[in-house]
């Protein structure tokens, strides 16, 4: 399954500084995804995207460069991200679920100033592909070029936003469209996909195996980003979704930063000086193995950074549960390759007999985690 990366800075940034030199970026979990437990299919290699905010000078459209090749073995990706910088940067590494290898299957997709990723898979989508696509708008039925589900849920999105009164074609001005209205359409967008999924399956279908859906997010138009980590069930977490704010982020070596260039892959580390926060970053894995630096989106959760400020609001509809201790199974998701963690940061684990294991243990077991954390410890 696929894995996304978000950066929101007040400064620019150097793209290589998130894509390749980090020791887990999201170039190295395009062949060495460490924190996914389903090991059957490590690999995200059918293509990969970055999606960069430029000088506003060059209008307000994003930047964009997709590849069927894979990330690890891409040279053009390594020219481009080690001279290139920017305040926002979307980035995707794509294992397929639905749709062939081609550039138009590759995140993120834009639209004018906007910009969409989607790690996870929409439940029934063949069965609830011609109702989505006829429930659009025309503008938005023909937006539509690849044959992912991932980009007919941007142009349901889209189509949203449009019914809302805020047509994405218009100049949104300074400030963008803002970002209660980006997390409106989005939770509109989840909200649609739910329906056509209940219409096909009824009341009684919905949440079983074959309707779930895995609804991890990401919009932005070029000021503010809205997340979302979502599975549409009420007894299974979602895939995994971190964020880690702070000051700074630098190379280090043994929690000291370093001076001077050096080469290979690094350790970083996000700093933070004072309670402000210059730098945002949200990804499907983490990218340094301090466990401090990254706090987990809880499941069914939009997460909003504007201005720096993040915001987490709980998604609240048939499939949400208000009681933090209500238990989730880690199996389906982790059956579709994902990676799934508590709110206290472990990974958890679906067990060979098919118990829950939040219902049998209270902490979890124990060989899973220190498993979990060995296969995060790179050789140095």
């Amino acid at each position: 399954m696929c894995r996304f990366m978000v950066y929101k800075g007040k400064d620019e940034i150097l793209l290589s500084e998130l894509i390749l030199n980090p020791t887990h970026s999201i170039l190295t979990q395009s062949f060495d995804s460490r924190l996914r437990l389903d090991r059957r299919r490590p690999h995200n290699g059918d293509g990969f995207g970055i999606g960069y905010y430029t000088s506003p000078s060059l209008g307000p459209e994003p930047c964009v460069f997709t590849s069927t090749i894979p990330a690890w073995n891409c040279i053009n990706l390594s020219r481009i991200a080690s001279k290139t910088t920017s305040p926002l940067i979307f980035a995707h590494v794509r294992a397929t679920t639905e749709g062939n290898l081609s550039d138009s299957n590759c995140h993120p997709f834009t639209y004018k100033s906007l910009m969409f990723m989607h790690n996870g898979g929409i439940g029934c989508f063949k069965q609830i592909k011609r109702r989505l696509a006829l429930s659009l708008n025309e503008q938005w039925f023909t937006f539509v070029q690849g044959s992912t589900d991932s980009e007919w849920a941007f142009a349901l999105f889209l189509d949203c936003l449009d019914k809302a009164g805020h047509h994405p074609s218009d100049e949104p001005g300074k400030g963008g469209f803002g970002h209660t209205v980006l997390r409106k359409a989005l939770l509109k967008t989840i909200e649609r996909i739910n329906g056509f999924i209940r219409e096909v399956v009824g009341e009684e279908g919905a949440g079983s195996e074959d309707s779930r859906s895995l609804l991890n997010f990401a919009v932005t138009d070029g000021e503010s980003v809205v997340c979302t980590r979502y599975v549409s069930s009420r007894t299974d977490e979602a895939a995994s979704l971190f964020f880690s704010s702070g000051t700074s982020w630098k190379e280090s070596r043994n929690g000291e930063q370093v001076k001077g260039h050096s080469t290979g892959p690094k350790d970083y580390v996000m700093e933070r000086r004072d309670k402000g926060s210059n730098i945002v970053l949200v990804a499907s894995e983490p990218l340094t193995f301090e466990r401090d630096n990254w706090v987990t989106v809880p499941t069914n959760s939009s997460l909003t950074i504007s201005k720096q400020t993040v915001m987490i609001h709980p998604i609240i509809d048939e499939f949400y549960s208000p009681n933090p201790a209500h238990a989730r199974s880690a199996g389906f998701a982790q059956a579709k390759g994902q990676t799934i963690t508590g709110p206290d940061k472990r990974v958890l684990s679906q067990p060979a007999n098919g118990v829950n294991s939040e219902a049998t243990s209270p902490h979890r077991s124990a060989e899973v985690v220190s498993g979990t954390i060995s296969r995060l410890r790179l050789e140095q």
